[in-house]
């Protein structure tokens, strides 16, 4: 079981951002798995990576895969109360799911630098 963020490098987020976005997007994709998953995911430490992709369609691409694969995912979508206009795409959450299962989704992705 793992976790994992994708975040969107293209908007140059400052590192506090960054942190806040995947935050709420490890929160928001662990209340859509299943009470099982979110067992099992806590009793192994609850295991997570962050990643990279290059743009919003990227990101989008990937939240559909993810959905169509059926795994807990959130896109999470910007307040706009600081540096980014209101509505903008900057992360996705998958998981808790089986890390085949989201390795198949994510497993080409590069870490965030």
């Amino acid at each position: 079981m793992k976790q994992v963020i994708v975040v969107d490098e293209s908007l140059a987020l400052p590192r506090g951002k960054l942190a806040a976005q995947a935050a709420h997007a490890a929160i928001a994709a662990f209340l859509r798995a299943p009470a099982h998953a979110r067992n099992a995911w806590l009793a192994e430490g609850m295991p997570k990576v962050v990643l990279a992709c290059g743009s919003e369609a990227e990101l989008a691409g990937i939240h559909d895969r993810a959905a169509a694969a059926r795994l807990p995912a959130e896109l999470i979508r910007d307040a706009g109360r600081t540096v980014l206009p209101e509505g903008t795409a900057t992360c996705i959450g998958i998981g808790p799911a089986d890390d085949a299962a989201v390795d198949a989704i994510t497993g080409e992705l590069k870490l965030v630098r």
